[in-house]
Formats: C-alpha cells, sequence, structure tokens
C-alpha cells in the first residue's frame, strides 16, 4: 500500500509564490500506450487538474502553465483542432470546479489567433473567476517568449514616437510592465516534464533567475508526488540572484 504523498515542514515554510511548468509529453505518453495522441492530452489535462487543485490548496499564489505554444499551430490541422474543442470542454467542465477552489484565470499569448469560439469560452471563464482571490492560474496559450518581448518593444517604440515615453525613462521594470505578464511576480521555480533540457521560448524575460526543475516524469503521469518532489528539490536550492 503506497503512502499519502507530503510535503516536509521546510518545503510547506518555504513555497515558492509562482510556479511555472512546461507540460511536455502527452505525445509520448500516448505514443508508448498505442494511442493517439488526443489520448495523451487527455490524460494530460487531468494531470493539469491536479495540480492546480494542489497548488491552491498548498497557498501557492500563481501557477503558469505552457498549454498551447504559437510553434504547435505548425502541428497537424486535426490535433490542432481536437485540442482546440478539448479546451473548450475542458473550460465548460472545469470552471464551476476552480470557481468553487477560488481560482482566478489569466490567459497569455496572442489569444486573437485562437478559435472565435475558444475565445468566447474564455472570456466566460475569466470573467466567472474575476473575483476571487486564491490561487492564480495562468494559462499560455499561443503563446511565445519571443513573440511576447517583440510584442513589448513594439508597444514602447510606439509610446517614444508619440512622445508619451523617453527612450532614457526606458528601464527594466518599464519593460516589464509591458509584456503579457505586468503585475505578475516572475516565477521562482519552473518545472519540465518528459526530461527535455530546454526552456522552449517559454517566459524568456520572465525566467532570468528562476530556479529550473527538471523531470524525467511525462505529464500525464505527473500527480501530486512528482510536484512534491519537485517543490522539496526548489527548497533544497540557495537562490543567489548573482550575489555570492
Amino acid at each position: 500500500m503506497s503512502s499519502t504523498p507530503h510535503l516536509s515542514a521546510e518545503a510547506k515554510a518555504a513555497l515558492p509564490r509562482h510556479v511555472a511548468i512546461i507540460m511536455d509529453g502527452n505525445g509520448r505518453w500516448a505514443k508508448e500506450r498505442h494511442l493517439p495522441r488526443v489520448e495523451g492530452h487527455r490524460a494530460g489535462a487531468e494531470s493539469a487538474r491536479v495540480i492546480i487543485r494542489t497548488a491552491g490548496e498548498l497557498g501557492i499564489k500563481y501557477l503558469t502553465l505552457y498549454a498551447f505554444s504559437v510553434e504547435n499551430w505548425n502541428r497537424p490541422k486535426d490535433e490542432v483542432d481536437a485540442l482546440m474543442k478539448y479546451l473548450i470542454h475542458y473550460l465548460k467542465s472545469e470552471t464551476p470546479e476552480l470557481n468553487k477552489n477560488n481560482v482566478r484565470l489569466e490567459i497569455i499569448g496572442q489569444v486573437y489567433r485562437l478559435p472565435e469560439a475558444v475565445q468566447e469560452h474564455l472570456r466566460k471563464s475569466i470573467a466567472t473567476l474575476s473575483r476571487n482571490n486564491g490561487l492564480t492560474l495562468i494559462m499560455a496559450l499561443s503563446y511565445g517568449g519571443r513573440t511576447e518581448i517583440v510584442e513589448a518593444v513594439r508597444s514602447i517604440a510606439e509610446k517614444a514616437r508619440k512622445g508619451e515615453l523617453d527612450p532614457e525613462d526606458i528601464t527594466e521594470q518599464v519593460f516589464s510592465q509591458h509584456l503579457y505578464t505586468a503585475n505578475v511576480p516572475d516565477p521562482d521555480v519552473l518545472i519540465r516534464t518528459s526530461g527535455e533540457m530546454r526552456v522552449s521560448n517559454f517566459l524568456l524575460w520572465q525566467i532570468s533567475y528562476t530556479e529550473l526543475v527538471v523531470t524525467a516524469t511525462l505529464w500525464p503521469d505527473f500527480r501530486k508526488p512528482q510536484f512534491f518532489a519537485a517543490l522539496e528539490e526548489y527548497n533544497r536550492r540557495h537562490r543567489r540572484f548573482g550575489a555570492v
């Protein structure tokens, strides 16, 4: 009989404020089981459900999930269409549970590229959850870190062109306020599943001093024990932010 997973007292006392996750491995999980790729995404959605609930229960304030990248538009149309339909299904089925658990929802990325039906359900879910003050769930959809930075540069350049912003006044803080994540603290820890050792164009500006935790576990198998193990690993790190 397996024991109930738990966090050490030390890890509970030093929880990260913001956790970001690259949810990788759905396709490989399905391939290993000779299943269609969409079944991997379905299983991955259950992992997301568990981790969102657990993060809220622990008192973590921000959880950012890399759900769909700008590069993912290059996948086969059938797979993309299935993902969009499943996203609508997820929003319909999970918004009441998120609301019950006091979760807010924010979206970062080129939302305008998503199908209108997806955008409509996102708007409804965001509005329904807008008054909650527990965990803030940030879903990165049609997201790319380089795209985010380029869009921030364009916005700053336009303000400078109009005389609304002096180039001499552009600081790191000013730049950060033009990113999708304005007013959200940078991630304390970035977890990547599936064992790949890369950041995949995710939150490139924001993770400058973020602790990276990579696990070989495929995302559909990443549940509470694996999440706790990642938080324990984070707790063992000594964050110096460039100092001694």
